[in-house]
């Protein structure tokens, strides 16, 4: 695998850009976050509606399930009344992706899983290559192609079958493309995209497919994805949730953050609380990451709860609070600014962050 050297010890996959829209993916380019509609897309104003409310959050690309004929005629509508790039999601028909690339989408997504015969997955290409819209090809371990050697772990499979696909978009002259290999299964995941990164020139899509609801799927997914980014692989991600895909995006640049890749809105510091803490620091901090959340720029805020760390985290973030019994001491840049009674917590806090 090759590697190029980026600050920290994080070392990216060297790889070909392509371009989502106008979002680089690969080559490079910052990591993007990504997330998927949950509404019906052939309810194209509620679509629409829930993709404003994502771009909003910093989501950089859109994909779309396009089950039908009447999901892929929506799509017309969609793609005229959004700004960040679309993508069409397709299974099984190929026919709806001859159909999303008419309507305008920036990129398609194909399991090769369920698509079936090689010339279904010609004609697209070639449809694509004339349009110069990138495809993605997506594998899930629930869906793979069967085969016939029973000795191949599942992760071997993915790559496999990416392989098999990547080939014979090559064939055709095809060389738009993105991959991914997701499992609900983490170490299968990360054994997939270890196999596969060193073996094509493609950037890599990664997230843990079917992670499951907030508590425990940000937990597969940060274990996961967290992993992979820090093998330098990864140049798109999705965090795949049973919640509202605005926690999604959340998530992803949470992810992003925790390792230095990408910064975009706060940090909260707070503390886990323990028998020194002389106030309620969780409901302070889950009212500062409430107020926390309108704010795009980065920013770093401590919530601390007693003197042992309290005072140096505070004075470590853009803005913190150390909390002493009915006292706490506000910081700016390290630099003791105040000292507020505890009812004014809240509201100093939040003045200081906003002045700053």
């Amino acid at each position: 695998m090759v590697y190029n050297h980026s600050r920290m010890s994080i070392s990216r996959r060297i790889n070909k850009q392509i371009h989502i829209g106008s979002v680089p993916i690969g080559g490079g380019a910052p990591i993007a976050v990504q997330s998927m509609t949950k509404t019906d897309t052939r309810d194209a104003k509620a679509t629409v509606r829930q993709i404003k409310e994502l771009a909003e959050t910093g989501c950089e690309i859109i994909r779309c399930a396009v089950p039908d004929e009447q999901a892929a005629a929506a799509l017309v509508d969609i793609k005229k009344r959004i700004k960040i790039p679309l993508v069409a999601d397709i299974h099984i028909d190929y026919r709806l992706a001859l159909m999303a690339l008419k309507a305008g989408v920036d990129g398609l997504r194909l399991n090769p899983g369920n698509i079936g015969e090689a010339d279904k997955v010609k004609k697209v290409a070639l449809a694509a290559k004339e349009r110069s819209v990138p495809i993605r090809i997506g594998l899930n371990a629930g869906s793979l192609p069967k085969t016939n050697d029973k000795k191949l772990s599942v992760a071997e499979r993915m790559v496999a079958a990416a392989l098999e696909q990547i080939q014979l978009l090559e064939s055709l002259g095809f060389d738009l493309i993105k991959v991914s290999l997701k499992a609900f299964d983490v170490p299968t995941t990360i054994e997939a995209y270890r196999q596969i990164a060193d073996k094509i020139p493609y950037p890599l899509h990664i997230g843990i497919t079917e992670a499951g609801t907030p508590r425990t799927g940000i937990i597969r997914s940060a274990a996961g994805i967290g992993t992979l980014l820090w093998l330098g692989i990864g140049d798109t991600i999705r965090v795949s949730l049973t919640a509202p895909p605005r926690e999604e995006v959340a998530a992803g640049y949470e992810i992003l953050k925790s390792l230095d890749l990408r910064q975009r809105g706060p940090v909260l510091v707070s503390c886990p609380t323990c028998g020194r803490t002389e106030t309620n620091t969780v409901k302070l901090a889950e009212a500062v990451e409430k107020r926390l959340l309108k704010i795009t720029k980065p920013i770093k805020v401590a919530v601390m709860g007693c003197v042992v760390n309290g005072p140096g985290e505070a004075k470590d973030a853009d803005v913190g609070i150390a909390c002493g019994k009915g006292k706490g001491v506000i910081f700016r840049k390290g630099k003791q600014v105040a000292v507020v009674e505890e009812k004014d917590f809240l509201t100093a806090l939040i003045k200081e962050i906003e002045e700053f």
